[in-house]
């Protein structure tokens, strides 16, 4: 289920915002905190659709961010991954 309010339910959400807006090596400091957030997908969702250039949304650097945007493009990354994670959640009940 996509979630329409995830802001205060990011793992991140306690962080000083300036963690996230971080270069080089302490990208992947900031990363880290993305991995098990439960809102992760629709912080990147976020991110992709507004063209946020900088900071790590949704477990992705801006530079990332930015090749995905040029090898896909998209009309609505929210449509993408929210069709992705139904049919993932689809999958894992059929297993």
């Amino acid at each position: 289920m996509w979630v329409e309010d995830w802001a205060p339910r990011a793992a991140c959400k306690s962080e000083q915002p300036d963690k996230l807006f971080v270069r080089g090596a302490e990208q992947n400091k900031a990363k880290a905190l993305c991995q098990g957030c439960p809102v992760r997908t629709e912080c990147l969702a976020e991110a992709l659709d507004n063209q946020i250039e900088w900071g790590v949304w949704g477990g992705m650097t801006e530079r990332e961010r930015r090749a995905l945007l040029r090898r896909k493009p998209t009309a609505s990354w929210r449509a993408v991954l929210e069709t992705a994670r139904m049919a993932q959640a689809r999958e894992s009940v059929s297993a």
